[in-house]
């Protein structure tokens, strides 16, 4: 399921497939959705390098909504599918970076 409308990824964007300077790794082909402030970064850093507002985790209860996006195929997924994906893009077969599992608590309510 590609995303058909164009969608802006803010930060210090490296590629076409959302690696900034900070994560470029082949799999770092993701980007969050902060909410926030509802816009796409490639990673924490650049959010808060571009943004001049605390980061805030998605609540639980809203991991249905779409807020990771595949640099690669440019699908969006719920937080859900991400969360669940076991590091792999459910629709392009694109492997996402496990190790940002590490990071989970930046962007998500435990």
């Amino acid at each position: 399921m590609r995303n058909s409308k164009e969608i802006q990824v803010l930060g210090q964007i490296v590629d076409k497939e959302t690696r900034c300077a900070h994560y470029h790794t082949p799999t770092d082909i993701i980007a969050i959705k902060f909410y926030c402030c509802q816009t796409y970064f490639p990673c924490y850093q650049c959010h808060d390098e571009h943004t001049n507002h605390p980061r805030q985790v998605w609540p639980r209860d809203q991991f249905d909504q779409k807020a990771i996006l595949c640099g690669v195929c440019h699908t969006e997924l719920s937080i859900n599918e991400y969360l669940h994906s076991n590091s792999t893009c459910p629709s392009c077969k694109s492997d996402f970076n496990p190790g940002c599992k590490l990071h989970y608590h930046l962007y998500f309510e435990k």
